[in-house]
């Protein structure tokens, strides 16, 4: 018998989900937020639930969220402020005043550096050629300028991608709504449809195209290198055939914008939804002929994550991906990514599931960074409207739909005439109550 490389995991969302069926399906109840109680269950769930709670796996985001959800129900003056990442704390406040700025600035960069094709002093659209301008002048007769242009181009790429992914670790490991805050600029910036653009590319001929330039390389001006030896490539049909040397920064940055949008998309089926608007699988699976395990392994997630929204018709055509996934990627206990289940699938949840992350980093932002907050509403407040407030009770109550039981409607008259009308109440008395004042208690009395 082999044992995984790995150990499976189990999240208490899962344990959660796997008591509610079993209580509902062996018990016909219902116990919100207990996951302990295991009374009634047969011997073999019991036993289930054991396994799961052994492979309980909570990581710093588990613990900020339930630090947040304790702290929104504890008074003001009693809060206390959470981080794991001191460092990152105050890289997060330096840039709080003017993060979509930053954001957008990145993005804007890394789309220029990837789009520039052709002649060198285009500027299409009227932008920026940022890969021209940063090119000495004394330098551009001593090299070939499309290689120097291509040179900078790689590292100005490698740069921002590498930038943009250690903000989103750093900001995950200090607080998860901090990088659910950034990553919903990123969202709203269109970063998805910027790194599929990039991957949308003959990515083997990306990660060996050979533009260094010895005199400004580094080890190789100073110190002899040997030739690096080719690489292997998978063709369509399954055959493998060697590549020359592989470019170090083109790689570097290809894993970068993988790593992006694989922590950019998980765990949330709004953005793993987009991933297939944007047509992702064709592009995912020319990625996946880079022969690099590292490149392999994080197409392999992004390919995990989505599967479940692809369609039978896919899955059945695509057999070698789902095998592959199934050897090299971790897998959780009851994971259930191989097929469409309607408690993850419905996407007519998506919007609610938006609003509901939104609300929930409004709170954190307003709780902590109020003082940089209004600087930084990322949802503007929504303000009513005069001409929709009314005083016609009638008309409220008409614009109010809820679903009143059968006998309600056919009792009422005689519930209101009983509970309303017939009783008496003394208001004089109650109106004295509150003359003489309300005792709160010595807590108030100051």
């Amino acid at each position: 018998i082999h044992r995984l490389p790995w150990k499976p995991k189990a999240r208490q969302a899962d344990i959660e989900m796997y008591l509610r069926v079993c209580r509902q399906k062996h018990l016909g109840i219902n116990l919100p937020g207990d996951t302990e109680t295991t009374v009634g269950l047969p011997h073999s769930i019991q036993e289930g639930y054991k396994i799961l709670r052994s492979h309980l796996y909570r990581n710093t985001a588990d613990l900020a969220m339930d630090h947040h959800e304790q702290q929104m129900k504890t008074p003001m003056r009693k809060r206390k402020v959470l981080y794991f990442h001191p460092a990152a704390e105050g890289v997060f406040r330096s840039m709080l005043p003017k993060m979509e700025d930053y954001i957008i600035s990145l993005l804007k960069v890394l789309l220029a550096s990837a789009s520039i094709h052709g002649n060198p002093k285009a500027r299409p659209n009227g932008s920026l050629n940022i890969l021209y301008d940063v090119i000495p002048e004394h330098n551009q007769g001593a090299t070939d300028p499309k290689r120097d242009i291509q040179s900078h181009k790689e590292i100005i790429t490698k740069a921002v991608s590498g930038s943009l992914l250690l903000l989103l670790k750093h900001f995950r490991v200090n607080h998860i709504l901090q990088f659910e805050f950034v990553c919903q600029y990123m969202y709203y910036a269109m970063s998805i449809p910027l790194v599929l653009k990039f991957l949308n590319q003959d990515m083997n001929a990306f990660v060996t195209a050979d533009n260094n330039i010895p005199m400004q390389e580094f080890p190789i001006c100073l110190f002899y290198v040997p030739e690096p030896q080719p690489s292997r490539v998978i063709s369509d049909d399954g055959e493998e055939s060697t590549v020359g040397p592989v470019c170090w920064r083109n790689m570097f940055s290809t894993i970068n914008m993988l790593r992006i949008l694989q922590k950019f998309t998980k765990w949330r089926a709004p953005r793993v939804i987009y991933l297939n608007v944007y047509k992702s699988p064709p592009i995912l699976k020319k990625t996946l002929k880079v022969s690099h395990p590292m490149v392999q392994l994080y197409v392999l997630k992004l390919f995990k994550g989505q599967a479940r929204y692809m369609g039978k018709n896919w899955r059945k055509a695509n057999m070698r991906i789902m095998s592959a996934i199934y050897q090299h990627v971790r897998h959780r206990l009851l994971d259930d990514w191989a097929y469409g289940s309607d408690l993850d699938t419905r996407q007519w949840e998506t919007p609610q599931e938006i609003q509901q992350l939104n609300k929930t980093i409004q709170d954190y932002m307003a709780m902590w960074y109020k003082d940089l907050y209004p600087e930084t509403i990322l949802y503007p407040p929504q303000h009513i409207d005069d001409e929709h407030i009314t005083t016609d009770v009638d008309k409220f109550i008409a614009s109010v739909d809820v679903d009143m039981p059968r006998d309600f409607h056919e009792n009422w008259e005689e519930w209101v005439q009983k509970e309303v009308i017939d009783t008496q109440h003394d208001w004089d008395a109650l109106l004295k109550s509150f003359d003489k004042g309300v005792d709160f208690g010595e807590d108030f009395s100051s």
